[in-house]
Formats: structure tokens, sequence, C-alpha cells
């Protein structure tokens, strides 16, 4: 919760992925909750594959259904975002593009963001640093230095299901741990509440 204690604090993930079900939306799924459950606050997760019709409905925001601007207003609002898409043609998404072109410009300046994104092979990780970190560094948000990317064998029935994938998952959340309870104003020992984790091998 926020230092003035006003409202509960919450970690929205948007997943990317035009499919139901979405590997990518488990990867993001997981990684909000495991973000929420540390902070101590509310995770709300949205999938931007049921609001293609509403995204598609017009060139402006004001031509979009009420289900879409409802996502975007949950977006603009959150304390901390887990953003995530598939790896198409080297890139996130043009659902995921769509709906961040909506987001108003200033919208998340100083949000944290958590980049996370899915590809059939690790050949696509560089996805987060090359594609996902410049737009929201044009966001001006604040992208958390560890991103998580996954690929096909890291899932079983679309759930995370791979030891190396759960310790990056972690690895990221105990390294960033200090610094959103910093720029979040939050308790101090929050701080040190997530756990240490070993170094691991792939490190």
């Amino acid at each position: 919760m926020p230092a003035d204690g006003s409202r509960p604090l919450t970690v929205v993930g948007v997943s990317g992925s035009p499919t139901r079900p979405s590997r990518t939306t488990a990867l993001v799924e997981h990684v909000t909750n495991v973000f929420a459950e540390e902070l101590g606050g509310q995770a709300v997760l949205i999938e931007l594959a049921p609001l293609l019709t509403d995204l598609g409905a017009g060139p402006f925001r004001s031509d979009l259904g009420p289900a879409a601007i409802q996502a975007l207003e949950t977006v603009e609002r959150a304390d901390v975002l887990v953003v995530g898409s598939p790896a198409y043609r080297a890139t996130y998404t043009g659902l995921f593009k769509l709906f961040f072109d909506h987001v108003g410009q200033y919208a998340l300046t100083d949000t944290p963001i958590v980049l996370t994104a899915t590809g059939g092979s690790d050949r696509h990780a560089l996805l987060v640093e090359h594609q996902m970190r410049p737009l929201f560094g044009f966001f001006q948000s604040l992208t958390l230095p560890l991103g998580i990317f996954a690929n096909e064998g890291d899932f079983t029935d679309y759930k995370v299901d791979s030891v190396e994938l759960s310790g990056r998952i972690e690895q990221t959340v105990s390294r960033t741990m200090p610094l959103l309870a910093s720029h979040l104003r939050l308790d101090p020992r929050i701080a040190v509440a997530a756990p240490e984790f070993a170094r691991p091998d792939w490190a």
C-alpha cells in the first residue's frame, strides 16, 4: 500500500497475445501475482485478445468500445505494470502496439514497468531489450533492469513449469524490490521482504 495508505497498491499485467489460451498470458499472470504478493498489493490481469474488436473500432480513443476504455484507464492508474507479448516477426504483436498507442503520452511517466516476452526459441530473447524497452522509454516509464523471456519449453499446459524460469522470476523480484519500495514510498521493511535467492548457474 502507498505510504499515505489511501488505496491498495495495484500491479496490473497486460498480455499482448492475440490468442487464448496463451503462454504469454500465463507468464504475465504469474509474474504479476508474484510482484503483487511481495508488494502487498492487488493483482489485475488484462488480456488484449478479447479487446481486439473494441480496439479496432476507430483510429481515436473516443472511438473505442467501453471494455477497451476501461482497460486503458486501469493501466494508466497502475502503480506497477507487468507487460508481455509473444514474438511476432521479431517484435511485439500489432495488438500490443495498438493498445499502447491509445495510452496517454504522459500517463505512464515514472511508472515501474516489468518487461516480459515469449517466443518459440531463445533467439527471440532480445525482443525485450531491442523492442519493448524503447517503447516504454517513449512513455518516460521506469523500466526495471531485468526483463523476463520464456520459450515454449518453459510451459506445460499453458502454465509456468520451469525451474530455470521460476528462478529468473525470483531473481528479478528480489533484485528490484528495494528499487520499487523506494520509488513507491512503501514501508522500508518491504524492500527486504523478498527472499535472497542464490545466484543460479545460468545467471
